[in-house]
């Protein structure tokens, strides 16, 4: 069972608590207005009696003009076919009901996988439902206050926060617990 939702980030940093002596605030100044933006999707798996695995791909947006903005279905796709090759199973794939989920081209690219892929869509407003969004939350949470030099280096910085993750093993169960799901079958 694997499940997946995108996120951004921008050169703007959010925000977060620190720590500072009484009267003296710290101001990080960073430029906002650069161009420039980093799209993440997320994969997290889960199969009972087995760690859970994280795979991820970056998309880093330099605001050219015509240049997309998002993910396309082509970098969806590659990601799960990436994730099913290391897994060697099966994928249930469980996902949003974002535009490029959706495209006509996305469809014909899952029914290409149909041997090893089946598609379920979460419902509408349900990002509680899914685990991945406990993953950006523990990755943005880490850039808080943080000022980089550019997209490159912000690309970078997530990149590392993204590999830590992943060899944490103990710390990808917690995703799936913070939803209230279970992999654990319902006693009759």
């Amino acid at each position: 069972m694997v499940f997946e939702d995108e996120a951004g980030q921008t050169l703007r940093p959010p925000r977060a608590r620190t720590w500072a002596r009484k009267g003296h605030a710290p101001t990080v100044r960073v430029n906002g207005k650069g161009s420039g933006r980093v799209s993440i999707a997320g994969l997290i798996s889960y199969k009972p009696g087995q760690r859970g695995h994280v795979f991820y791909r970056l998309r880093v947006h330099r605001g050219r003009k015509g240049e997309r903005r998002s993910l396309s279905e082509d970098d969806y796709a590659t990601l799960v076919t990436a994730a099913h090759r290391q897994l060697h199973a099966p994928i249930i794939l469980i996902w949003d009901g974002v535009n490029t989920h959706t495209s006509a081209l996305m469809r014909q690219l899952i029914a290409a996988r149909h041997r090893w892929l089946t598609v379920v869509q979460l419902p509408a407003y349900a990002p509680d439902l899914n685990p991945v969004e406990g993953l950006w939350s523990t990755v943005k949470s880490s850039l808080g206050n943080l000022a980089v030099d550019g997209v490159d280096h912000l690309a970078a910085i997530i990149r590392n926060r993204l590999k830590r993750i992943q060899y944490r093993p103990d710390l990808i169960p917690g995703f799936l617990a913070q939803t209230g799901l279970s992999l654990e079958p319902e006693p009759l």
